[in-house]
C-alpha cells in the first residue's frame, strides 16, 4: 500500500548505515534548537474521566516543551475505548486533518501531533496516512527526551536498546514508500519486504550486542558497589520533577544537574554524605512517570539496580503538584514493579513553599475540594495516615532541612548499628565524649 505524503511531511523515523556498514534506525529527536509546533490528542473514556485526560495532557505539553516543541492546540474524544485501527473516530481525525489544512494556509506550520497513549504499528500507519504529519506517542516522546538527555555510555546504551525494543515491532511503517505487499509467499518477495528483513535482522543483531555491553556495565557497576565500603546505602525516588537532584545537592554539598524539566536526571548519581558522626550513600535515580514505557524499565534495570540495593527509600513527593496523590500511587506501583515495595521507606514532602490554596466563602455550601485544603490541615492529615513517617520540607528554600538531616541520622544510625555491628566508620562524636578517669 502506497502511502501519499504532502510536501510539508518528513517521516518520523529513518534509516541510517552504522560505521561498520549496518543500517541502524535512528529517532529524529526534537533539537532544542529548532522549536516545532505540536497538536495534542487525548481520549476520555469510562476509565479515564475528563479531568484525569486533561491532567495527563498537561503532563503530555510539559514533555513535549522539554523535548523543544510548543503545543498550540489539543483535541480530545470520548469513546468507550482507543479504536483498534484509528485510535480515535475517523471524523474526529478529519477534523484534526481539516485544523492542520487550516494551520498551513494560514501560514502556521504544524510539526507533529502527539497522542496520550502508546501506538501500534496499525494505528501509527493508519493516522500518518490520514494526518500527513509526523506522528508521536508517549513512548516515543519519552524516548526521544530520553535519547536527549543522555550523557554517559551507559545512559547512552540503554536508551538506544529502549529504542530498539520499541521500534522493532514497528519496523513495517518505514517501508510503505516501496510499495511493500503483505500476505502468501510467492511472488511477493518485492524489495520492501527484503529491506524489512534485513533491517529486522541487524536490529536483533544490534540489540543482543547492546544487551551485552549493558551485562559489562552491570558487572562494572556491581564491583563499583561492592567497593563502597561497609556504609548504609539511601536511594532517593519519586516522580519526575519533585526535586531530587535539588535535594540531593543540598544534603551532599554537591553540584549534581537539577533543572525544572521532566527527566533531568538519567544517570544514578551516588554521593558520601556525613551526617554529624555518621557517613552514608545517597543515591539519585531516574525519575518515574506515568505510563513509563516498559522498554524503558528493562533497558535502565542496570541504573535502577541502586534501588534495588538501597537500604532506604526516602520516596521525595511534590506537594504542590495538584495530583501529587497519583504520583505517590505511580511511584509505588513501579517500586512495586521493581521488586522494592517492601524496602524500607520514608516519604519526603518536597516545595511546601509552592504550594497554594484557596480558602472557602463562609457562605459556601459546596463540598469541599483539593484546592481548598490549607497546608496545616494537608501536613495532619497525612502524618496521621502514615503515621508520623513522613516529613514536610522546602529543599529550594531549605525549610524544616535540619529536622529531616535528624530524622535521616536517626533512622541511618539505627540501620547501621544493626547491619555493621562492628564497623569504625561510626565513630565517636567528639563533642559528646566524656573525659576519661585519671588512673
Amino acid at each position: 500500500m502506497k502511502t501519499s505524503r504532502s510536501k510539508h511531511y518528513n517521516s518520523s523515523r529513518s534509516s541510517l548505515p552504522f560505521e561498520d556498514g549496518m543500517s541502524k534506525v535512528v529517532s529524529n529527536a526534537p533539537i532544542e534548537a529548532q522549536e516545532e509546533t505540536c497538536a495534542l490528542v487525548g481520549l476520555i473514556t469510562p476509565q479515564q474521566d475528563e479531568r484525569k485526560t486533561t491532567e495527563y495532557l498537561d503532563e503530555l505539553q510539559f514533555l513535549a516543551e522539554t523535548a523543544g516543541a510548543r503545543t498550540v492546540k489539543r483535541f480530545t474524544q470520548r469513546l468507550n475505548g482507543p479504536n483498534s485501527v484509528t485510535y480515535l473516530g475517523i471524523g474526529k481525525l478529519q477534523e484534526i486533518r481539516k485544523w492542520i489544512c487550516d494551520e498551513e494556509d494560514a501560514g502556521n506550520m504544524i510539526s507533529m501531533v502527539i497522542f496520550d497513549d502508546e501506538l501500534s504499528a496499525k494505528q501509527l500507519r493508519n493516522i500518518e496516512s490520514e494526518l500527513k504529519v509526523k506522528i508521536l506517542d508517549r513512548t516515543s516522546l519519552i524516548l526521544d527526551i530520553f535519547a536527549m538527555r543522555a550523557q554517559t555510555a551507559n545512559a547512552k546504551t540503554q536508551v538506544e536498546l529502549a529504542q530498539y525494543r520499541y521500534m522493532l515491532p514497528r519496523l513495517q511503517r518505514l517501508w510503505t514508500h516501496l510499495e511493500r505487499q503483505r500476505g502468501g509467499s510467492v511472488g511477493l518477495r518485492g524489495p520492501g519486504e527484503t529491506q524489512l528483513e534485513m533491517d529486522r535482522r541487524i536490529i536483533l543483531n544490534r540489540m543482543s550486542l547492546l544487551k551485552q555491553r549493558l551485562a559489562d556495565i552491570d558487572r562494572q557497576k556491581s564491583t563499583q558497589r561492592g567497593n563502597r565500603g561497609r556504609m548504609i546505602r539511601v536511594a532517593l525516588v519519586g516522580y519526575t520533577n519533585v526535586g531530587k537532584s535539588t535535594l540531593m545537592n543540598l544534603l551532599s554539598k554537591s553540584d549534581v544537574f537539577a533543572e525544572n524539566k521532566l527527566f533531568a536526571t538519567l544517570d544514578t548519581t551516588v554521593r558520601k554524605v556525613i551526617v554529624d558522626n555518621l557517613p552514608f550513600l545517597l543515591s539519585d535515580t531516574v525519575g518515574f512517570i506515568r505510563k513509563l514505557p516498559h522498554d524503558l524499565v528493562e533497558s535502565f534495570k542496570s541504573t535502577l539496580d541502586e534501588v534495588r540495593e538501597a537500604d532506604l527509600l526516602l520516596h521525595i513527593v511534590d506537594i504542590s503538584h495538584p495530583e501529587f496523590e497519583d504520583q505517590i500511587h505511580v511511584v509505588e506501583k513501579t517500586l512495586a514493579d521493581l521488586g522494592c515495595a517492601d524496602k524500607p521507606s520514608m516519604i519526603i514532602f518536597n516545595k511546601v513553599d509552592a504550594y497554594r490554596w484557596t480558602p472557602k466563602d463562609e457562605d459556601d455550601l459546596t463540598p469541599a475540594t483539593r484546592d481548598n485544603v490549607s497546608l496545616d490541615d494537608l501536613i495532619h492529615s497525612w502524618m496521621t495516615r502514615l503515621s508520623g513517617e513522613c516529613l514536610f520540607i522546602s529543599a529550594k528554600e531549605k525549610t524544616n532541612y535540619d529536622t529531616l538531616r535528624q530524622v535521616l541520622y536517626n533512622k541511618v544510625r539505627e540501620m547501621h548499628v544493626q547491619k555493621y555491628p562492628y564497623n569504625d566508620f561510626l565513630f565517636e562524636k567528639y563533642d559528646d565524649a566524656q573525659p576519661k578517669d585519671n588512673l
